[in-house]
């Protein structure tokens, strides 16, 4: 395991930010989620060695969070969420020197620094000062000064924020490439559910500073709900409302399909006992696949 916290706890005064946090996170590409005030930063720089927790233990990489902060900054790779760069800087002496500030030598450090931002898409721009930059090209540089030391761990904090659609998609390429081909592990901190569902197999969630869920992505959804669509020839709220009565959540789409969400052990029959009853004609009816944000809703009690 890369990442390993047990009992993790930690307040800003007498705001409880983490509360009895436990994960323990396998190799690939991770997604972090939670509502805003969840706790997503304060773990990030539990795990970075910004903070200390106030109670609890772990490890990053096998070094202590509390003993060996420094170690894991040398073998870890961050990209913030906002921009972090030294006026008059041009791209690739800002990305060097990110290298040496993380024990690189300084003649190794501008030969990575070149490569990573070919291998980013920034080479005709690498020696253009940061702040001409535009955003799609801030967030490429701060991916690329995250990896420039090699590390084997890299945290992305919303990466694809302020991105256009294209931007974010060449980004998230590159992302799905780090964690598949270079041998570096991705934990992804972001509000943008189909970039965590494109991205990552593994998702941890949090909720008011606890943790909601944490697993395999396909195993957690199937878990929650079975999803199913079905349409009616007519609105009936009364079997709407009996539906409701079983504890399945209903969704209804501009076009009139109705998405039943069926708590765990409801058998699917029950919708068609339900119909007969109420005298109401079903018209169509298909197992459906959740999504992750119909399984973020879930776990987080959001509508």
């Amino acid at each position: 395991m890369s990442v390993q916290i047990k009992d993790i706890h930690f307040s800003y005064g007498k705001v409880k930010a983490l509360v009895g946090v436990d994960i323990d996170l396998p190799k690939g590409a991770i997604g972090l989620l939670g509502p805003n005030g969840a706790g997503k930063s304060t773990l990030l720089r539990i795990l970075l060695g910004f903070l200390t927790p106030d109670k609890g233990e772990g490890t990053v990489l096998g070094y202590d969070i509390k003993q060996q902060q420094t170690l894991i900054r040398r073998f870890v790779g961050y990209m913030p969420e906002d921009d972090c760069f030294i006026p008059g800087m041009d791209g690739v002496s800002f990305t060097s020197y990110m290298g040496e500030l993380s024990g690189m030598p300084r003649q190794e450090a501008m030969k990575r620094a070149h490569e990573v931002l070919f291998y980013v898409g920034l080479e005709e721009s690498r020696y253009r000062r940061t702040e001409t930059y535009s955003s799609g090209m801030r967030q490429r540089l701060k991916l690329a000064q995250s990896i420039v030391h090699d590390p084997k761990l890299i945290f992305l904090d919303e990466p694809t924020s302020g991105l256009d659609p294209q931007g974010r998609k060449e980004i998230l390429e590159l992302i799905m490439d780090i964690s598949s081909k270079k041998d570096i592990q991705v934990l992804i901190s972001s509000h943008i559910l189909p970039d965590i569902e494109q991205t990552c197999s593994y998702v941890v969630i949090l909720d008011k500073g606890k943790l909601a869920a944490q697993g395999q992505i396909s195993e957690l959804k199937q878990v929650q709900y079975s999803l199913y669509e079905l349409r009616i020839k007519s609105e009936e709220k009364n079997f709407l409302k009996r539906l409701e009565e079983t504890k399945s959540r209903i969704d209804e789409t501009e076009d009139k399909l109705l998405r039943v969400y069926l708590p765990p052990g409801l058998d699917p029959q029950e919708i068609f006992h339900i119909a007969a009853e109420e005298k109401v004609q079903i018209r169509h009816f298909v197992k459906s696949q959740t999504s992750l944000e119909d399984l973020f809703a879930k776990v987080v009690g959001v509508d």
